[in-house]
């Protein structure tokens, strides 16, 4: 079992930045491929931003692409999300995932799933 505990959320205006990290309880961290995954008011939960066990390569979805950086720090369990640019439509729920599987993770997928944090942003 992991257990996937993130944090920094908040409330930010449009066009600033918010970092999120996400701490894995299990020394096995580096198995799996990290990511986020956010769910909007009203809205499915959609694949945000994944990296593979390794951290050299990443994924994104199309709206965060060169706004959105994924990174990891296997020594730390940890997984980060800095967002910059933001925008209303960014303001959601995010999730921390994990999932042996890069591609599947990227799809949605996930074998675990953090309880999530909320991230606002106004207009």
């Amino acid at each position: 079992q992991v257990q996937l505990v993130e944090s920094g959320g908040g409330l930010v205006q449009g066009g600033g930045s918010l970092g999120l990290s996400c701490t894995a309880s299990r020394r096995t961290f580096s198995d799996y491929a990290m990511g986020w995954l956010r769910q909007a008011p009203g809205k499915e939960r959609e694949f945000v931003a994944a990296i593979n066990w390794s951290g050299d390569s990443t994924a994104y979805v199309d709206s965060v692409k060169g706004r959105f950086t994924v990174s990891r720090d296997n020594a730390k369990n940890t997984v980060y999300l800095q967002m910059s640019s933001l925008k209303p439509e960014d303001t959601a729920v995010y999730y921390c995932a994990a999932h042996m599987n890069f591609q599947r993770l990227q799809q949605g997928h996930h074998s675990y799933l953090g309880q999530g944090t909320q991230v606002a942003v106004s207009s």
